[in-house]
C-alpha cells in the first residue's frame, strides 16, 4: 500500500486502510473502490489522504505503534466520555461519570501493552479520519505519544498511569466551547480566543472532582498550554512550575495538531513538526523532552510517499532508527515520468547524493 494526497487519488484506486468516523468505528472499510463521489465526500469531511491498493506496493506494510482493537476501544471511551459531557451540562462541580479514572486506567492499560510489547519505536500514528474525528482521535494520539516519552524517562506504572490517564482527557475542557468556534477557519477574534483558552481551567474543574482520578492526570488539562517561557496560559508559569506530565503532554499535543489537517491549515510532514518542536526548544518547551521526544518520532513513515531530488518517486519502505531522515525507498517512477515495470529500492543511507525532497 501508499499512503497518497487526497487530489492525487483517482477513481477505481482501492482503499488498502479503513476511514474512521469520530467515534472510531468505519466510514469507509478496507478494499472499497473509491469513486469521484467517494472521493468529493472525503475531501468534503476534511480527509487529505488515504491509503490505497497498489501492486508495485502491496508488501509494503506500515506497522501502527498500537494495535487497531486497542486504538479502537480508547476512541471508543474518549468519544462516550466527552459526548456524556456534552449531552449534560450539569457536570460542573461534581464528578463528570461514576469511576472514569478505572475506566481510562483499563484504556491506557492496553495503550501500555502494546506500547512495552515493541522492542523498538519509531511512531507511525497515521490513523485516517474526518475532521469530526479530531478530538477524539488526537487525544488518543496525545496518550501514545506521551506515554512513549514517560517510558523512555523510566516512569513506574502509576506514574504511566497517570501522565496516561491525563493525556486521553486533557482536551476535555473543549467539550465546554461552542462547536462553531473549534469549526471555525478564519482567524479567531481576541474575544473568541479567550473562550478557547478557558478550556483548560474547565477541563481540570471537571476532572478534579473525580474520586478515583489523580490530580496529576487533571493538572494535564489546566496546564497543557503553558509554556517554558511563562508566555503559556491559564497562569503563566514557568520552566519546572510546569509539572512534567503535563509538559510531555504540550509536546504530544503540538506534535499530533501539528501534524494533523485542521480547518485553517494544511497538516505539517513530521519533519517539519520535529523542526518546529525544536525551535520552540527551552522557549516553548523543555529542549531535553524535545530530544527524547524526538528519537521515537518516524520522519518519513512507511508507506509514505516522496519524491527524491534527482525527481523520482517512490514509497518509504523502511526505516532506520540511527538514520531517521534516511530511509530506504522503492522508486516507482523514474525522473522523466515513466512508471517503472519492475520497482527497485534505494537506501539513502547509502546514497548520499540522494534526498527526499518533497513528500506526496
Amino acid at each position: 500500500m501508499r499512503r497518497v494526497q487526497i487530489g492525487l487519488v483517482k477513481a477505481g484506486d482501492r482503499l488498502a486502510k479503513p476511514v474512521l468516523r469520530e467515534n472510531g468505528h468505519v466510514l469507509l472499510g478496507l478494499g472499497v473502490e473509491l469513486n469521484d463521489r467517494f472521493i468529493e465526500r472525503l475531501r468534503d469531511m476534511g480527509v487529505d489522504n488515504v491509503y490505497i491498493e497498489e501492486k508495485n506496493t502491496e508488501d509494503i506494510i506500515p506497522e501502527e505503534v498500537i494495535r487497531e482493537e486497542t486504538r479502537k476501544q480508547a476512541v471508543d471511551s474518549v468519544y462516550k466520555a466527552m459526548n456524556s459531557i456534552i449531552e449534560n451540562p450539569a457536570t460542573k462541580g461534581r464528578a463528570v461519570a461514576p469511576e472514569l479514572g478505572r475506566t481510562f486506567r483499563n484504556v491506557f492499560g492496553q495503550i501500555l501493552q502494546d506500547l512495552m510489547g515493541r522492542q523498538e519505536i519509531l511512531v507511525n500514528l497515521e490513523s485516517i479520519h474526518t475532521s469530526d474525528a479530531y478530538l477524539f482521535q488526537h487525544s488518543v494520539n496525545v496518550a501514545v505519544l506521551a506515554g512513549i516519552i514517560g517510558i523512555a524517562k523510566g516512569y513506574n506504572r502509576n506514574q504511566l498511569e497517570d501522565l496516561g490517564i491525563g493525556a486521553l482527557l486533557f482536551d476535555v475542557g473543549m467539550t465546554q466551547v461552542p462547536q462553531e468556534l473549534l469549526k471555525k477557519k478564519a482567524a479567531l477574534s481576541k474575544e473568541e480566543m479567550q473562550i478557547v483558552q478557558k478550556h483548560t481551567v474547565e477541563g481540570f474543574n471537571l476532572l478534579r472532582h473525580q474520586y478515583d482520578l489523580s490530580l496529576l492526570s487533571a493538572h494535564c488539562a489546566l496546564q497543557h498550554h503553558e509554556r517554558y517561557d511563562g508566555t503559556g496560559y491559564p497562569r503563566g508559569l514557568k520552566k519546572d512550575e510546569i509539572h512534567e506530565y503535563a509538559q510531555i503532554v504540550a509536546i504530544a499535543d503540538v506534535y499530533d495538531a501539528l501534524t494533523s489537517p485542521r480547518p485553517h491549515r494544511p497538516r505539517y510532514t513530521p519533519s517539519e513538526a520535529i523542526e518546529y518542536l525544536f525551535a520552540a526548544g527551552n522557549s516553548y518547551f523543555d529542549v531535553d523532552l524535545i530530544r527524547l521526544f524526538c528519537k521515537h518520532i518516524s520522519i518519513y513513515p512507511v508507506a509514505t510517499t516522496v519524491q527524491l531530488n534527482s525527481g523520482q518517486i517512490g514509497v518509504v519502505v523502511s526505516n532506520n532508527s540511527l538514520a531517521v531522515h534516511r530511509p530506504t525507498v522503492r522508486i516507482i517512477t523514474e525522473a522523466d515520468g515513466v512508471h517503472v515495470k519492475e520497482p527497485y529500492e534505494i537506501d539513502l543511507k547509502d546514497s548520499l547524493h540522494l534526498m527526499i525532497a518533497k513528500v506526496l
